[in-house]
This record gives structure tokens, sequence and C-alpha cells, in this order.
């Protein structure tokens, strides 16, 4: 069997020293805004639509990204890529996404997800040590804890 590859888009987004999670109901899991990546659309604009949909907040990304000069565009880089088996039968991964994780701020924590999305009750926040004590997966907890220190830091600057 081979196995198919999607690329997918996911936001730690963060407020006064805190991401917000939703518990995804297919996976059981704990997990931040994000999605595939639609046809036509860049990384970083398919992560901000997602966090726009799911939790009805308008996210500013965080992107340290140097420009290059020349004809091209500098494109936000992602702050972490991921490989996730998200289909495995019997041992054999028929499904995975290439996850591309980007870091965003919300001047809120009001929670408004669009219709037809994970309602608000099924969301979140969780600070540092909350992260670090929960059972959350472990790259969830690691990731969250550098959003968090990194939008600390630039909102610092």
């Amino acid at each position: 069997m081979e196995t198919t590859r999607h690329f997918t888009a996911t936001v730690y987004v963060v407020n006064d020293g805190a991401i917000a999670l939703h518990e995804h109901e297919r996976l059981g899991k704990r997990l931040p805004p994000g999605g595939h990546i639609d046809r036509g659309e860049l990384p970083h604009e398919a992560g901000l639509r997602e966090v726009t949909e799911e939790m009805g907040l308008e996210p500013t990304l965080l992107d340290a990204t140097e420009p290059i000069e020349g004809a091209g565009r500098t494109l936000p880089q992602p702050r972490h890529t991921r490989l996730y088996d998200v289909n495995v039968h019997d041992g054999v991964v028929g499904h995975q996404h290439v996850d591309l994780i980007f870091y965003a701020t919300v001047d809120s924590r009001a929670i408004d997800p669009a219709p037809g999305e994970t309602p608000a009750s099924a969301w979140a926040w969780y600070d540092r040590s909350a992260l670090e004590t929960s059972e959350l997966d472990q790259d969830t907890t690691t990731i969250g804890c550098d959003a968090i220190e990194t939008a600390s830091s630039d909102h610092s600057s």
C-alpha cells in the first residue's frame, strides 16, 4: 500500500501566557487549531484561516523570517515541521500529515467558532504550568511552551 501525504498547517495561538487547545473528537486528544492547506493557499494563510474558522478570533502571526532581496517573495517560515501518522492499519502507515506549525497571538480568549466547527465549550487555555502537568502529547506540551515563551519575548521587545 502506498502512503499518501497531505500538507497541513497548525497554529499555536497564545493569549496572556496561555495557548488554546480543543478536544479533537475523532482523534480523542487535545490539539491547537489547524487543518489541510487548501488548493491555492499558502501554508501560513491556511493556518490563519483555520484559527479564524475554529476559534472566531483574528490571529497575528509571530514571524521572525528574515526577508531575502530578489524576485521571489519571502514567506513566513514555520516554527516546526512535523510528520504525523494519521491512518495506521496492521502496522502499515496509509496516510500522513506533513504539518507546518506556526505561532500567533490573539487579543481575546472569547472563542466563537464558525457554524459547524467544534463548539467553544471544547476549548481550554493552558499556561506553561498546566501544560507541564497535563497528560497531553509531549510534542503539544513542548511546542506549546515554546509558543508561550516566543509570544512573551515578542511582546516584551
